[in-house]
């Protein structure tokens, strides 16, 4: 599912292959929605981490249940309340709004969206970008706890 609410997967941009210069590609899906949209887990799983830094802003990295992929949300307005590492989610459950936090353009919100191969090597952040588009087209609930 489309981890931002309502946004279907035959809206989004193909900004996974947009060149970012002398890094490379983005890897990664910018999903466009006002600010305070809310972003929902795309998949089930646990929060890994929940912290803000430079490019960013407010993130929060989630691992599947079977350890095999870690899911990137970035540029938050703001978490949703009483999120925390170590935390159980289901699909679709929220877990923050859409913002321009890090380094975001402040007239853009979106929900920088990342879908990593997880490398099991206890690294968050050092997976292998796989286009999520695929993997989003499947329906989803939103579960508004």
């Amino acid at each position: 599912m489309v981890p931002v609410d309502g946004v279907s997967a035959d809206r989004l941009a193909d900004t996974f292959t947009s060149s970012r210069g002398e890094r490379g590609i983005h890897g990664a899906l910018d999903i466009l929605a006002p600010r305070g949209t809310p972003v929902v887990a795309a998949d089930a799983g646990t929060v890994w981490k929940v912290r803000s830094n430079a490019l960013g802003g407010k993130t929060i990295y989630t691992i599947d249940e079977g350890s095999r992929f870690v899911y990137y949300y970035a540029h938050l307005d703001r978490y949703a309340d009483g999120l925390s590492e170590g935390q159980r989610i289901a699909r679709g459950d929220l877990l923050g709004y859409v913002g321009t936090t890090g380094n975001a353009p402040p007239g853009t919100p979106h929900l920088h969206f990342q879908l990593l191969r997880y490398r099991g090597n206890g690294r968050w952040w050092d997976g292998v970008p796989l286009d999520p588009r695929p993997f989003l087209s499947r329906p989803g609930q939103v579960n508004r706890r």
